[in-house]
């Protein structure tokens, strides 16, 4: 069976950190397409940012210079740095594994029960 678990989430200030991790069991991890998922209350999931199996990395506009995703394949762990984080960010965070790509980017198959992050101004 395949499991993702998510922590780090917690109440920050804007401006503040984050550090999210997420473990991963029953799958080859370091075969899979790992990303980052949120969503906030009223609005439709956004990808974050995923880290490719030779870990690349793709992230989200909104994103971009503030967070970081990296991958350690040995401790099948996934982890998510946020920095400069803004009330904006406020959201419930999805970690997700995809075996395969396409045409419209990874099909992520399994995910986390996810981790919530909160950002006060």
């Amino acid at each position: 069976e395949v499991q993702l678990v998510e922590s780090g989430g917690g109440s920050v200030q804007a401006g503040g950190s984050l550090r999210l991790s997420c473990t991963a069991s029953g799958l080859t991890y370091d075969r899979y397409i790992m990303g980052w998922f949120r969503q906030a209350p009223g609005k439709e999931r956004e990808r974050v940012a995923h880290i490719d199996t030779r870990g690349s990395t793709t992230y989200a506009d909104s994103v971009k210079g503030r967070f970081t995703i990296s991958r350690d394949n040995a401790k099948k762990t996934l982890l998510l740095q946020m920095n400069s984080l803004q009330p904006a960010d406020t959201a419930m965070y999805y970690c997700a594994a995809a075996r395969y790509n396409s045409a419209l980017g990874p099909r992520f198959d399994y995910w986390g029960q996810g981790t919530q992050v909160t950002v006060s101004s």
